[in-house]
C-alpha cells in the first residue's frame, strides 16, 4: 500500500509568499552554464524564466508582487504572469520544491 503523509499539500494563490526550503538550493552550473534546482538525490532543470521566478522567491514576495515585477522586465500583462506562475510553482510545490 502506498505512504500515507501528514504533510498538508500546498494551495498556491496569488496571495502566497513562496520560498526554498533550506535543503533545496538554486545554483548556477558553470560546466553546464545553466541554473538548476539541488534537492536530495535530484537535480531539477528549470528554464531562464522559472529561473526568474526563483530568484524572487525569498518568503517575503508574494506571488502577485513577482508578477508585477516580471511583467515589467518581460513587458507582458501581470495577470498573465501571475496565472502562469501560480501553475509553474504550484507544480514544484507538489514536488517539494517550494514552500510558503
Amino acid at each position: 500500500m502506498g505512504e500515507i503523509s501528514n504533510k498538508k499539500r500546498l494551495k498556491v494563490t496569488s496571495d502566497t509568499r513562496p520560498c526554498l526550503p533550506r535543503h533545496i538550493k538554486l545554483r548556477h552550473d558553470p560546466r553546464r552554464g545553466r541554473w538548476v534546482i539541488l534537492a536530495p538525490e535530484r537535480v531539477f532543470d528549470p528554464d531562464d524564466i522559472a529561473v526568474d521566478v526563483l530568484k524572487l522567491c525569498d518568503g517575503r514576495n508574494t506571488i502577485q508582487d513577482i508578477s508585477k515585477q516580471l511583467a515589467k522586465n518581460y513587458q507582458a500583462p501581470a495577470k498573465e504572469i501571475c496565472t502562469d506562475i501560480e501553475v509553474l510553482l504550484q507544480e514544484l510545490a507538489d514536488k517539494g520544491v517550494i514552500i510558503s
